[in-house]
Parts: structure tokens; C-alpha cells; sequence
């Protein structure tokens, strides 16, 4: 079933989703920018970001219910919503753990973040393009599941590093760290996974 046969009255869901991709790109900048300064500002406006996110999820749900018709494509929204809102939950809890652990500058998590945010913008560039080039969406699309190998790749090589560190402590925390980032990839695939699962119905 084509996309605009999915969506049914006013409600413009594909602005709706842009949104809440958009706070994913913006949510990854200030993250990176936390990993990379440590400076309480940009921690807060990841946390900020993520609540504005969940407003417009509310928004999309709230108009989900009203406005679609047929449920299996219903369901497929719902999910993309959620796997949207899953990244930025993870952007969330990543600042909250590096406070927990009280983690200082390590430039693996600066590299970590190089690849999330190439990948969130990624993802927002395929929401972007879903609705008048759904070629382009899935473009991009396949392109941030690359991400999952890449951020893997790095996981096992920083934590074959941490392996050379005597401080057991450190080891323990920037490998629970090194874990979260590997699941945030995770959930960006899902993200991904998501819009293919979608675009598929509209190119074939």
C-alpha cells in the first residue's frame, strides 16, 4: 500500500516524524559536544531534548488514534515513533552514566559519537525524504545501519584497550559505557529497519 494511502486527513504524520528525527540530530550534536568538553550545558540539553521529543511522540500518538485507518499501517507508524524516541532515550541515559561513573575526557567516546551522529543524521535525512523520494529514504536508511558494525568494531577494540589498564574500576565503567553506546547503535538500526520496513510497500 502506497504512503498516501496510509495517512488519511489533515494530520501531516511525515512532519510529525521529521520532528522527532530532527531532535535526534540535534540531541546527538550536543552530546558529542558533551563527550568532547565534559560542560554541564550541553548534558542538560541532551536531557531537554529528549522531554521536547516525548512531547511530540504524545502529539503523533494522540493524532495516530484519531486519524488512521487501517491498523497494520497504524502499527508501523507507532513503531517507527518508538524507535525514534528509543535513540534519544539512549542519547539521555548515555549523559546520565557518564555522570554516575563521573567519567573525564576519553577520546574513544569522541569516536563513538562521530559515528551515532553521522548515523542520526543519516536517519533524519531518510525521514526527510520518505513521503517524495522514498528511493532516497531508503538510501539513507541502509546507510545508517552501517553504524551497528562500525560502533561494534569500536567496542571490541576500546575494550581490548581497557584491558591494558591496571584500575579495575575504570575498566568496569568505560565498559558498561562502551556497552550503552554499542545498544545505542542498536537502536538506530531498529530505527532504520523501521523506515525499510516501510518504504517497502511504497517502491515495490
Amino acid at each position: 500500500m502506497k504512503l498516501k494511502k496510509i495517512i488519511k486527513g489533515n494530520i501531516d504524520f511525515f512532519r510529525l516524524l521529521q520532528e522527532q528525527s530532527e531532535y535526534i540530530v540535534q540531541s546527538a550534536e550536543a552530546l558529542a559536544a558533551y563527550t568532547q568538553t565534559l560542560k554541564p550545558d550541553y548534558a542538560r540539553k541532551v536531557e531537554a531534548l529528549e522531554k521536547q521529543a516525548d512531547a511530540k511522540r504524545a502529539e503523533l500518538i494522540r493524532e495516530l488514534n484519531k486519524t488512521f485507518i487501517t491498523p497494520f499501517d497504524r502499527e508501523d507508524i507507532f513503531m517507527l515513533s518508538k524507535c525514534l524516541d528509543d535513540v534519544l532515550d539512549y542519547f539521555k541515559t548515555t549523559v546520565l552514566e557518564m555522570e554516575i561513573y563521573k567519567i573525564d575526557y576519553a577520546p574513544e567516546l569522541v569516536k563513538f559519537m562521530d559515528v551515532l551522529k553521522t548515523a542520526s543524521d543519516d536517519i533524519n535525512q531518510s525521514v526527510r525524504n520518505m513521503h517524495h523520494s522514498p528511493a532516497t529514504a531508503m538510501q539513507y536508511a541502509v546507510k545508517a545501519k552501517k553504524c551497528e558494525n562500525q560502533v561494534e568494531f569500536l567496542y571490541r577494540s576500546s575494550v581490548a584497550s581497557l584491558l591494558e589498564n591496571d584500575d579495575i574500576k575504570y575498566i568496569i565503567k568505560m565498559r558498561e559505557l562502551y556497552r550503552h553506546l554499542s545498544n545505542c547503535a542498536d537502536r538506530i538500526d531498529q530505527a532504520a529497519d523501521a523506515i525499510c520496513h516501510i518504504l517497502m510497500k511504497e517502491i515495490s
